[in-house]
């Protein structure tokens, strides 16, 4: 604008020398006219300070002054690599004498290899316009050739510029700071922290640190050297108390409480257990800190050591450390009561069964730990002490509210004259939970097998008489026709004879006194195939799920009696429904690890088993029907209902199989039958026998042979003796073993087969057997008996080959059987 108005005026004056005097005269008044006034409005604006006139101001030395003092180097550079100012700071870290020295930093590094990498990234990290910084560690300071080691941090930043014009010119801040300082304090308090660390690890006592979870997170080399752990590699919390503390003292240790803020110290002696199990006896000083809300912080824990020559007072240390190793590892809860109740010194398997107290003021209760109903007999023992009675009967408490719940007994002695005062009381708590269940169980077993062997005692009895009447009904009907009047009254005494036969083989099933006849079995296979059976009997209300397993390994069982189990409780389920509900059945491979997690298993043998479980979500039972419900003729149902044998059935099939079943139920909920039964596994020497299907074909039953017919009971035997002799056999008859040797020596063994009893008075059929073998090995025999085969089976030599009849029997049955045993 200034060369714009002396070129306005230059060209004014130009034009005006050009015109005449007179003619320019008036435009040369003008002009001077117009600059007189700006000059005089120029005056009086500069007056009022509405115009200022002055000089361009001196740049501030403000901020050079401010960069010259900063003890870090600053050095500011354009993109090109031109340096714009550097301050004293910098010239003084890299030796530069004067402005004509000063370098880059990238210059000032390039001279060492161990700066090259940092100086590379730094470069990168300017020319990206961002933040960086590196640490540079140089065997001399910069400038010289000699001296100690020095460390340098090196910064880098983007400084964007803005010129007058308006426009901005980037530039890059450089930062440069000696830390060899910092270095060196770090060094120094390092070597401190290692000379107070080396002190401890060889200190003459063990210190350990332990959080609230029982995990060690420090262990000093004394005690890592007593424990035998390598503590190169300890690393914090890989260690818990419970793995070298002996017992419960884990649980000792921990149950130390305390209020927020507070610091507790407790003395403990316990015995450690090192790597290669031995006992080192030690005492223990826990000091453990609590926060906020009373939790436990880090402890700081000393440990001495007791053993033998460790202690200077011998005789002393030998009787503490035995009474230690005493009070903590016996399997019985020891503690003392005051004279209030409360529990002031205990042993670690009191604190592991009765856990830590809850109470925040005083000492904790004893009666609190136990149930409202066992407290009163628990203070009138403990009341009984402090008054120094010597006889106090011993205390039945429980734990849990739960039925199931934990129990336990209470010893209770006083505090002899002489003794802590504090004290009035020690008490011996010995649990009994397991105790008192194996008790139950054993009672039950003894209940169920005294209910067995009656039921099988009356079985067999009946068996004997059903096996008559079905005989006789099976000649009258030989004898009438159909249009007979008398010929349907006997069919009706043999159908209702073989229904009691049916009653007779659950009550055998339920006293495992049946005859089974096991194979190889697919539970699957056998699901899928009564599937459409279970469809029928649980009608249209009750939707059936069957969940097969997979790979499901295989058992030995009785097929039909397999079956009658899963009918058996399919029926239950859907009584148990009257509304309708769901029924489940599932299958699955219970390996070893697992045979035990699944509720009320307790008793089962750990072992590979298959699980079939049977849930319904019925209206389910109550404990006092739950126990029970495996009882014979025991019957929820209304009268006329049911005959109480379904489930004493399935009860004894499932443990005659080898296997186990159990029950869980809750009311409104639903109940769930779990059946185990073993795994078969297959020997190399057993095959798998498939046996091609033969139509049915009329079998000749007639005969020409003699036999042997033993038999106590006189109206089995007079049947018999009638089917057999009706088929054209000659027939012998006896009613013992001793008659049937005499039979023998008269007809000089000439016998063809023996047909005995098994349970007769004398002589039983086992017996008959072995004395008729010592003259004729090879004679055929039939037993037929009320009892399983296995029942008497293992009476009988080893290999011993027999064919066995269960009563009760039809004519059929007998003559089939003795045509076969005859023909083989």
């Amino acid at each position: 604008m200034l060369i714009l108005l002396a070129l306005g005026l230059v060209g004014a004056a130009a034009a005006l020398s050009l015109m005449e005097r007179g003619q320019a005269e008036p435009f040369v008044l003008a002009l001077l006219g117009v600059l007189a006034v700006i000059g005089v409005f120029s005056l009086f604006a500069g007056a009022i300070g509405l115009l200022r006139f002055s000089s361009r101001a001196p740049a501030s030395p403000v901020p050079a002054a401010f960069l010259n003092t900063l003890e870090d180097g600053v050095l500011v550079v354009e993109r090109d690599g031109r340096i714009v100012y550097a301050n004293d700071a910098y010239g003084r870290l890299i030796g530069a004498e004067g402005p004509a020295e000063m370098r880059g930093v990238e210059r000032v590094f390039s001279s060492d290899p161990a700066a090259t990498d940092a100086i590379f990234h730094l470069t990168r990290a300017a020319e990206a316009e961002r933040a960086a910084e590196e640490e540079i560690r140089l065997p001399h300071p910069l400038g010289r050739n000699d001296g100690e080691p020095c460390w340098y941090r090196v910064r880098v930043r983007p400084l964007p510029l803005v010129t007058g014009q308006g426009s901005e010119r980037g530039c890059t801040v450089w930062q440069l700071s000696d830390i060899s300082g910092d270095r060196t304090e770090q060094e120094t308090s390092f070597q401190e922290l290692q000379r107070v660390i080396n002190f401890l690890d060889h200190a003459p006592a063990g210190f350990f640190s332990c959080d609230a979870a029982g995990r060690v997170v420090y262990l000093n080399a004394t005690l890592a050297d007593w424990l035998g752990y390598d503590l190169v590699s300890f690393e914090a919390g890989s260690l818990g108390l419970s793995e070298f503390m002996r017992g419960d003292g884990a649980e000792l240790l921990l149950s130390v409480q305390g209020k927020a803020g507070e610091v507790k110290t407790e003395t403990f002696d316990l015995d450690l257990t090192t790597r290669g199990g031995r006992s080192v006896p030690v005492r223990i000083l826990h000091r453990v800190p609590f926060g906020a809300g009373g939790l436990p912080g880090e402890s700081r824990t000393l440990v001495l050591n007791r053993s033998r020559g460790e202690d200077a007072a011998e005789a002393l240390r030998s009787s503490e450390v035995r009474f230690a190793r005493f009070f903590n590892n016996t399997p019985i809860a020891i503690a003392s009561i005051d004279h209030d109740g409360g529990i002031s010194k205990t042993n670690a398997p009191f604190v592991r069964l009765f856990g830590t107290s809850d109470a925040t003021q005083g000492a904790p209760k004893l009666v609190d730990h136990v149930t409202a109903p066992s407290r009163p007999a628990l203070m009138e023992a403990l009341a009984a002490a402090a008054e120094g009675r010597s006889e106090i009967p011993p205390v039945d408490v429980r734990l849990d509210e739960r039925e199931d719940g934990r129990s336990a007994t209470v010893y209770v002695s006083a505090v002899r004259d002489g003794e802590d005062d504090s004290d009035a009381a020690i008490v011996y708590v010995l649990e009994t939970t397991a105790q008192r269940v194996l008790e139950a169980q054993f009672a039950q077993g003894q209940k169920m097998q005294a209910i067995g062997q009656l039921a099988g005692g009356v079985a067999h009895d009946f068996n004997n008489v059903l096996t008559a009447i079905i005989g006789f009904s099976d000649l009258l009907l030989a004898s009438h026709r159909p249009s007979d009047p008398s010929f349907q009254d006997i069919m009706n005494i043999k159908q209702n004879a073989n229904r009691a036969a049916g009653l007779v083989r659950q009550l055998l099933a339920f006293s495992r006194r049946q005859t089974l006849r096991p194979k190889e079995l697919a539970l699957n296979d056998v699901l899928a195939d009564l599937s459409i059976l279970l469809d029928r009997l649980l009608g249209e209300k009750v939707e059936l799920s069957v969940v097969h397993g997979r790979d499901l390994w295989p058992v030995m069982a009785d097929l039909n009696q397999l079956e009658q189990v899963i009918v058996n409780l399919a029926v239950n389920a859907r009584d148990a429904m009257p509304e309708g509900g769901h029924l489940t059945i599932r299958t699955l491979n219970v390996p070893e690890d697992q045979s035990q997690s699944y509720e009320g298993t307790r008793g089962m043998p750990v072992a590979e088993y298959v699980l079939t479980e049977v849930t319904d979500t019925g209206t389910g039972m109550t404990p006092e029907v739950m126990e029970k419900i495996f009882e014979p003729f025991f019957s929820t149902k209304e009268v006329g209902k049911g005959t109480g044998l379904g489930l004493s059935t399935v009860y004894g099939i499932v443990k005659q199989t080898g296997g186990f079943i159990f029950c869980t139920s809750e009311l409104g909920k639903g109940t769930s039958f779990r059946i185990f039964l073993p795994r078969h596994v297959r020997n190399e020497a057993e095959q798998v026998e498939v046996k091609p299907v033969e139509a049915p074909q009329l079998t000749d039953l007639t005969g020409s042979a003699t036999i042997l017919l033993v038999e106590d009971e006189e109206a089995v035997r007079a049947f018999a003796a009638r089917a057999l002799t009706s088929r054209g056999y000659t027939v012998h008859e006896a009613s013992s073993g001793a008659e049937a040797l005499e039979i023998m020596e008269e007809t000089d063994g000439e016998v063809d087969l023996v047909v005995s009893d098994v349970v007769m008075p004398e002589m039983d059929g086992p017996t008959l057997l072995r004395e008729l073998r010592k003259t004729q090995p090879d004679l055929k025999i039939i037993f037929v008996s009320g009892y399983a085969e296995d029942a008497f089976e293992k009476n009988l030599p080893e290999n011993e080959k027999f064919s066995f009849l269960p009563k009760p029997f039809t004519l059929k049955q007998l003559a089939t059987m003795v045509k076969d045993v005859l023909a083989s």
